[in-house]
């Protein structure tokens, strides 16, 4: 007897006229692996919905810096396109267009960082998976050189990947991410003081110069958060506690002429920081809607008699 069938036919038929009731089965594999939508990241089959590390950071960390690299990218543009700005300034119709393509050379510019660093997260989880990195970075120009330097970052500090992309979560403080990767490192932790098998957690930074900026402290408070994540989901779906890492994080600031080791800090004092920047996060979201009420009047005549 075929037991699927029978499996098949003990399911009773809905009764005449009465409509099959929808059933919806409980998320399975990858399919339970919460992924980031609007600023949040949504548990799976649950009604749990978990703040994004980056979206905290974003709108509750200061970041002055921005506003000055910001300006001087805008005077940049402007003074390597004078004859255009100029020509724009006497002609109406190209006026808008020109003055929102000055003011937008930030976006622009962000934008091809994020390309950049898009690939070069790529090409660090192809190396974590032990899959070949595609051919198309091997010969891009501008993507070739980060390769060449990740590789070499990875053979000269003895780096042992545990994990890369892996999504993380705090279910009691109610935020999720997802970490560049989990690595030990022999020389890392010789120079830092530690155990050879200390487990640390790790980011890569592909902008600024590497005599100078690229990485900020923000970058801990980002590492401190996922150190102190309860939770986290294996490649196939499967939800395990977070293991422990050490308290200094690293980044790995990585430029086409070269990369620098960067140890951050990343301990409670700075977790407790990134809990102030989730309060001023979740203020900007909900509760500075409300603060300042309308404007008041003076009541008329009538309005004090009564």
């Amino acid at each position: 007897m075929n037991t699927s069938t029978t499996a098949g036919a003990a399911a009773q038929a809905p009764a005449a006229g009465r409509r099959p009731r929808k059933t919806t089965s409980a998320p399975t594999g990858t399919d339970r692996i919460p992924k980031p939508s609007q600023g949040w990241y949504r548990v799976p089959g649950t009604d749990i919905k978990l703040r994004r590390v980056t979206t905290i950071l974003s709108t509750g960390f200061p970041k002055p810096q921005l506003v000055f690299w910001a300006a001087n990218l805008t005077a940049q543009d402007a003074l390597a396109n004078l004859p255009r700005l100029v020509a724009a300034s006497l002609n109406p119709a190209d006026k808008e267009e020109t003055y929102d393509w000055l003011r937008k050379g930030h976006i622009r510019k962000k934008d091809e960082r994020a390309e950049i660093g898009g690939a070069v997260h790529d090409v660090i989880e192809a190396h974590v998976l032990g899959q070949p990195i595609p051919e198309s970075f091997l010969t891009d120009e501008e993507i070739a050189p980060f390769v060449e330097n990740f590789l070499r970052f990875v053979t000269e500090w003895e780096i042992e990947f545990e994990a890369s992309e892996m999504v993380v979560g705090n279910l009691t403080d109610g935020w999720a991410g997802t970490l560049d990767y989990l690595f030990r490192s022999r020389p890392i932790a010789h120079l830092l003081g530690v155990p050879p098998q200390t487990l640390f957690v790790g980011d890569t930074k592909t902008g600024g110069e590497l005599d100078e900026k690229g990485v900020y402290p923000e970058a801990g408070a980002q590492m401190s958060a996922y150190r102190r994540a309860e939770v986290c989901w294996l490649r196939d779906g499967t939800q395990v506690p977070m293991p422990r890492v050490h308290d200094v994080g690293i980044v790995l600031h990585l430029r086409p002429q070269g990369f620098r080791v960067m140890p951050l800090k990343c301990g409670d004092d700075v977790y407790a920081v990134f809990q102030h920047a989730q309060a001023i996060a979740e203020f900007q979201r909900v509760l500075s809607k409300t603060v300042v009420g309308e404007a008041l009047a003076l009541p008329t005549s009538e309005e004090r008699a009564a």
